[in-house]
Parts: structure tokens; C-alpha cells; sequence
């Protein structure tokens, strides 16, 4: 970290911030301001930190948005994320060699491989020339960031998690959100779709604790590769080798069988009850909403150990736009390759941040016969990470760029007809509040390779259409018309909610003749002018099986929060907020330079 964060100096990438401030909401309040700015802002380097609560003044820095931007991506890779996917393409597509130049030049990318897998030393590393045992263990000495007023306590957002199964044959690096819940216990958020719940599943039934070694920092190219979607039983760290072309140098934890970098800044060590479970969250997280608490493991600590001069690696969730629009950014770009070897026909796809990444994916492809986009939806839904997709776009060849949001969403709205949607079921992200039960609901994909001949609609002027709508839905409070121009214009209607959102579309099937797509939404927080977030409400709020109605060309999308009225009986979880007294006092401090504009455009 101390190099990453000098490399980031050399760049003029990073900004260090002097004054006192608290574990507690103010750190990662500024981080999430500060990635809200024009390309990401700065990477943070907090070098006063202090828990106000226990007067405990911290040595070492807290160091946050070293992602968040695309040139510190590339600076961080050290080369750029394309040529990684390109390397990624010509290894899957390799051939055998027909000449001697060709046989060299492959003797050659084959020795390069030699230096993917990490390697094992003997000894200890610089990560544990300070150690914490027995009764020295004590994760509050570690700088944990409480980063919303309702989360659950700290958290650990970054961390390493270094896991193996029970047979030690697989070994696995992935990034879960990690809740301290005293000096030597460690929430684990196994999701049971992760490579971890199912090594978890193997120590439960063979009745044995399970072991766990958690790093913190290091080269950041750890941490992404935490995050790299790769199948069961890959070892993420390959990935650093492959984009390194250096082996990771890997020591043994000192209280578990299990190997981490030696130069991480922190590790924590422990075993994982497999016999009882713990209350986790809730949590601020990706989705912009609290995950609401449940039950999850948790590791008791065996050990903390730690380099002398270190920095706490952090990210900020909430919200979009996030670091891991970046993060995600590279991830899209270097594992497009594997993606098409299941559809060989995908030419790009995206996934905007702004719909929390598995919420919404726009791809083109290249048709080649009848239904071939709905066969795409299959496989995408299929896919590892993909399968958590909740609404997917296809496209053909002849699209404009995935990027170009406004060309783009003109030309599917100039093609799109009713019959252009496929709704199903399937997985859904533990995430997701909205379908009525956890982990499974409604998908939308929509076919918009194929043209359907839609006639316009009689378009009225906002005002008109409102005082027409106010007559037949008396809970309406505003209205706003998008992409006008097109053959589907989308009228959002914010109402305050007294009946399902179906009896408002019914009651508006008389004007069917001048609107063509309807979007309801609560008028509480909403802002139908800021489409940009309106993505984000939408796409998060929708469940496909239960939220979109269809009469004739005219269709409904309830994006409102649900409720007994809808027949949902969970718990619907609040939006993740900044604290205003922490907002304020960061102001009156001089320290808090976010412009207002884009305070109320983000709804921070």
C-alpha cells in the first residue's frame, strides 16, 4: 500500500487529507462524496484517523478510492485492461504451431504461464512482523469503518478472504462484506451462491471448524482479483500472475493451514463455527439500499497480524456512482473473452452503474436465426455471475454504441413492441429486496434484435396528459415524459401510494391512445426529472413476474416501494442516506467540498 500509494502521488492521483477525523461515518461519508465527483475524484488518504467513541488514535492511515477512476485502474494494473483481455483471448484461441518461428513463439507465451502460479516461501513475511495471540487479539485496534448511521456496527469492506476446501485440493480468494462484532469475532456474508458457502457446506457436514485467513491491503491487484469472476476451484490469484507476469509470494498464516501475499498489510486469522450462526447487518450496501440483518456464520480470531508501517485499504458503498463502476469497468472488459465461449455470437455488452451492475445488462449480438436473442437470455442466465442478471437487453449488430445511452435507448424504443418481452424466473443476488421471496423472482429479457412496426402514440403536452391522469388516479403528484421522439414514449408518474400500482394502470387504460410505456413511482424521494436515478429506483425496485402489466400496446412498470397493498409481507429496506449532522459539520470544518448540484443529483 505504501508503494501503491506513492505511485498514485507520482500520477497526481491522490489526495492526502491531514485533518482529525472518526472510524465513524465521517471517513467514508467524504470517500463517498469524493467518488461522486468528475471521473471518480481522487484517491483518499486519511491520515488522522481516530475512533471519537473510545479516544483511540490510529497510526496508521485508512486509504480509500484507489480504484475509482479508469486511468488509476490502468495505473494500478500496470498495463492496460484491454491488453489483459486481449491476452486472455489469444490463450483461448491458441493453436498448435505449423512452423519452427511459430513453435518458438509459443514456447515463448507458454514460459510466460510459468509465472501465473503463486508461489510458496518458507518463513514469515513482512505481513506478520507485528503479531496479536491469545489475549492480545483485539480487532478494534484495526481502523474498521462504520460507514452508514444504520449499519450494523463496522465493517470490514476490502477485506481478502482466503478459504480452502475441506480436502485442501481447492483453494479460493473472494471479497465478502466482514461485520466486527467484538475484539475476536468476524462476520462472515457467505452468500450461498459463493465458493466459500460451499466449502462451509463440506466442513458442516463432516462436523469441523473451518479456517479462515482474511488480508487487508497489499498490492491492490489482490483485492481485484477478489473480486474476478472466475469458475469453482480457479484460484483468483492466477489472475495476478497472468497480469503481473510475477508469481503472488505466499506465506503461511501462523494459526491456519491457509497461505496469503506476504506483503498484505493485515491479516486476520481464525476458524468459522460451523455449528451456530450469528445475526449479520444490516448494512448499507451496492444496491443504494440496507441489507436487512440475517443469519450468517462467523470466525473466531486466532490471530492478527500486521506489517510495522501499513495502511487499512477501505471502499464506500451506497449509492451509485461507486468504485466498483470502475472496478466492474475492468472485470467487463477482461472476462469478455470467457463470456464468449459460451455465446460465440456476443459482439459487447454492458452494464450500466447506475442500475447496480446485476440489475440491467444491454448486449449485441449477431442473430442468426428466430429466437437466437432468447437463447442468448437463457445462456447469460446460466452463467456464473450472470445468472443474477434481473433484466437483460439484446441487441443486434447495427446498434448504436452500448455506451451512447441516449442513441441506444432510441433505437430499442424504436423497435419495441410487448412482444419483444420474455419474463421468467430464476436466482436472483441475496441482495435483492424485491421479489416476494429471497434469492429467487421475476427476469425480464427483452428481444430488441427484431423490429416490430409500432405505430406513435398521440403525444399530449406534460401538463394536459398530467390533468387527465390526476382525474383518473387522484394520488398522482407529478408527471414527466422521456424520449418523446420516439414510437414508446415513457411517461413516469410519481404518485402518493393508497392501492397497487396495477389499479393505476388500469385506470389509465382509457388513454391508452397517448401513452405507451408508464413507470410509477412514489413521489417520496423520487425526483422525476433525474432519470439517472430513476434507473437506479427502478431497476432495484421492479420484480419482472409481479411489476409489469401489459394492455394492448401499452405497458406498466411499477417501480414503487412494495408493500401489504402489493401483498408483500417482507421487510422493504430503507435507502442508504448520508447522515445531515455529519454533512454539516464536515462543511462547517471546511472539509466537505462537494457542490450541491451534485449532492441532489446523487440523492446522497
Amino acid at each position: 500500500m505504501k508503494k501503491t500509494i506513492e505511485l498514485l502521488k507520482k500520477h497526481n492521483e491522490v489526495k492526502f487529507i491531514d485533518d482529525e477525523l472518526d472510524i465513524y461515518l465521517e471517513i467514508p461519508h467524504l470517500a463517498y462524496a469524493e467518488v461522486k465527483k468528475k471521473d471518480g475524484g481522487d484517491a483518499l488518504v486519511f491520515t488522522n484517523v481516530v475512533d471519537k467513541k473510545t479516544g483511540v488514535v490510529f497510526e496508521e492511515p485508512v486509504v480509500m478510492n484507489v480504484f475509482s477512476s479508469y486511468k488509476r485502474c490502468e495505473i494500478l494494473f500496470g498495463r492496460t485492461i484491454q491488453s489483459v483481455a486481449d491476452e486472455i483471448t489469444k490463450l483461448l484461441h491458441m493453436k498448435p504451431p505449423s512452423g519452427l518461428g511459430q513453435k518458438i513463439s509459443m514456447a515463448k507465451e507458454l514460459f510466460s504461464l510459468k509465472n501465473i502460479f503463486p508461489k510458496r516461501l518458507k518463513g514469515e513475511g513482512a505481513c506478520q512482523e507485528i503479531k496479536l495471540l491469545d489475549e492480545a487479539i483485539d480487532l478494534y485496534k484495526l481502523p474498521v469503518l462504520t460507514t452508514w448511521e444504520q449499519d450494523g456496527g463496522p465493517f470490514i469492506t476490502m477485506g481478502q478472504v482466503y478459504t480452502q476446501s475441506f480436502d485442501g485440493e481447492m483453494v479460493n480468494l473472494g471479497m465478502y462484506r466482514l461485520q466486527v462484532y467484538d475484539k475476536n469475532k468476524l462476520g462472515m456474508h457467505w452468500q450461498i451462491h459463493k465458493d466459500s458457502s460451499h466449502f462451509f457446506d463440506q466442513y458442516q457436514k463432516a462436523g469441523k471448524k473451518m479456517p479462515v485467513s482474511i488480508a487487508i491491503g497489499g498490492n491492490p491487484l489482490y483485492t481485484w482479483c477478489a473480486t474476478a469472476p472466475l469458475p469453482y476451484g480457479v484460484n483468483e490469484l492466477l489472475m495476478y500472475g497472468l497480469i503481473t507476469k510475477k508469481p503472488a509470494r505466499l506465506v503461511k498464516s501462523l494459526t491456519t493451514p491457509l497461505y496469503i501475499p506476504e506483503d498484505v498489510d493485515y491479516v486476520i486469522e481464525g476458524w468459522v463455527e460451523t455449528e451456530s450462526l450469528k445475526t449479520e447487518g444490516p448494512f448499507g450496501d451496492h444496491t443504494g439500499y440496507y441489507t436487512l440483518k440475517e443469519a450468517y456464520p462467523f470466525m473466531k480470531v486466532s490471530a492478527i497480524t500486521m506489517k510495522k508501517e501499513r495502511a487499512f485499504l477501505a471502499t464506500v458503498v451506497g449509492k451509485p456512482p461507486l468504485e466498483d463502476k470502475y472496478m466492474g469497468w475492468a472485470t467487463g472488459k477482461i472476462f469478455f473473452p470467457l463470456l464468449k465461449t459460451t455465446a460465440p455470437d456476443l459482439i459487447d455488452y454492458h452494464m450500466p452503474e447506475n442500475a447496480g451492475f446485476h440489475n440491467l445488462i444491454v448486449a449485441k449480438m449477431k442473430p442468426l436465426y428466430k429466437g437466437h436473442a432468447k437463447q442468448f437470455m437463457h445462456a447469460f442466465w446460466g452463467v456464473g455471475q450472470m445468472s443474477f442478471v434481473k433484466h437483460a437487453i439484446f441487441l443486434d449488430e447495427n446498434a448504436p454504441k452500448l455506451e451512447n445511452y441516449e442513441a441506444l435507448t432510441t433505437y430499442i424504443l424504436n423497435r419495441f413492441s410487448p412482444k419483444s418481452m420474455f419474463i421468467t424466473e430464476g436466482i436472483l443476488d441475496a441482495l435483492d429486496h424485491s421479489s416476494p421471496e429471497a434469492l429467487v423472482g421475476g427476469k425480464l429479457g427483452i428481444d430488441a434484435t427484431v423490429a416490430h412496426r409500432v405505430e406513435a402514440p398521440h403525444l399530449l403536452g406534460d401538463k394536459e396528459l398530467f390533468s387527465h391522469v390526476k382525474e383518473l388516479i387522484p394520488d398522482a403528484v407529478g408527471l414527466e415524459q422521456f424520449m418523446r421522439r420516439t414510437k414508446n414514449p415513457i411517461t413516469v408518474i410519481s404518485v402518493e401510494k393508497t392501492k397497487s400500482a396495477k389499479e393505476y394502470f388500469d385506470a389509465l387504460v382509457s388513454l391508452s391512445k397517448n401513452i405507451r410505456i408508464v413507470v410509477f413511482v412514489d413521489a417520496k424521494k423520487n425526483d422525476i426529472e433525474n432519470s439517472y436515478m430513476l434507473l437506479w429506483r427502478v431497476s432495484n425496485n421492479i420484480d419482472a413476474l409481479r411489476d409489469i402489466y401489459t394492455s394492448g400496446l401499452m405497458i406498466g412498470v411499477d417501480g414503487t416501494n412494495k408493500n401489504l397493498l402489493d401483498n408483500f409481507d417482507r421487510e422493504w429496506p430503507d435507502d442508504v442516506e448520508c447522515t445531515s449532522s455529519v454533512v454539516e459539520s464536515l462543511k462547517n470544518r471546511g472539509i466537505w467540498d462537494l457542490d450541491e448540484k451534485s449532492y441532489k443529483k446523487y440523492q446522497l
